[in-house]
């Protein structure tokens, strides 16, 4: 081959290279056609990577989530009743949760809108008349209870609820009845006992109301809420000595001297309460667990 073909032959293959798409010369092409660039595949263009959908937690996380404190437990339960709204489980305890932040109209929305979808749900009723009588608003727990104590008959979660709201709507003894019932159906549990022994306490009737209270603190399943309520009645009766000896089990001892300057204040068999100014003494507020 001479030089200028040789020559020639580098071009082109540089050319080549540095092209990339185009196509050597066809040696069937007729004379004097010059080779065409072969053309690229038509592609489909490219498709953003759409993220996943958030999926609910699973059972696990949601029985961890129970063990966190009420805010984040609230964020939790939001989260989950975003996701699905027909979630019932995530509704109540989103309401619970709520509520124990004293953010009752919130909670009892949160249990409301359960019921749109599962109307005959015990639960969500039962959190919705919770929400509804912490907050003071018993008379709109009414119903709720009602509809609950028809469909768990045997239950004394929904007479006691019952009763407490009937109790704020100032239909005493409608409320003293259910509350009696609600102790016979749960003889041995420390919040049926606790909350008739309240209403006699509120009522002025310390006599029926400290044994009542008694036999709840004793309890296994007693709490502090129960041990303190005793307390601030022994308080009101003028047994401050024993009163006090309750109180520091359970509270700081500036919670124990603000609770005693109350007592001290106005103690006495002849004292007479309120439900509102009991709650407002133990920081409780009448609603059973």
């Amino acid at each position: 081959m001479c030089r200028k073909l040789v020559f020639l032959a580098t071009v082109a293959a540089l050319g080549a290279v540095a092209a990339g798409a185009v196509a050597a010369p066809s040696a069937t092409l007729p004379a004097g056609r010059a080779a065409q660039p072969a053309m690229a595949a038509p592609t489909a263009p490219a498709r953003a990577a759409r993220p996943a959908p958030p999926r609910k937690a699973s059972p696990q996380v949601r029985a961890e989530a129970d063990r966190l404190d009420p805010l984040a437990q609230a964020a939790f339960w939001a989260r989950e009743f975003d996701l699905d709204p027909a979630d019932a489980e995530a509704g109540v305890k989103l309401a619970k949760a709520l509520r124990a932040l004293q953010r009752y109209d919130e909670a009892a929305a949160a249990a409301d809108q359960v019921l749109v979808v599962q109307p005959k749900n015990l639960e969500a009723l039962l959190e919705s008349a919770r929400a509804r009588v912490a907050g003071n608003q018993g008379f709109y727990a009414i119903d709720g209870a009602r509809r609950a104590q028809a469909l768990a008959p045997r239950d004394w979660r929904p007479v006691t609820l019952l009763a407490l709201a009937l109790e704020q709507s100032n239909r005493n003894d409608e409320a003293l009845a259910d509350l009696q019932k609600a102790l016979a159906l749960a003889p041995d549990n420390p919040a049926t006992l606790t909350n008739l022994g309240m209403f006699y306490a509120a009522h002025g009737d310390g006599a029926q109301a400290e044994p009542l209270l008694r036999r709840a603190a004793s309890l296994p399943g007693a709490s502090a809420q129960e041990r303190q309520n005793l307390a601030l009645v022994l308080g009101l009766e003028g047994r401050l000595d024993e009163a006090e000896r309750l109180a520091r089990d359970d509270l700081p001892p500036e919670a124990v001297e603000n609770n005693l300057a109350y007592l001290r204040a106005d103690a006495g068999p002849s004292s007479s309460r309120s439900w509102q100014a009991l709650s407002a003494a133990s920081g409780q507020n009448p609603s059973p667990r």
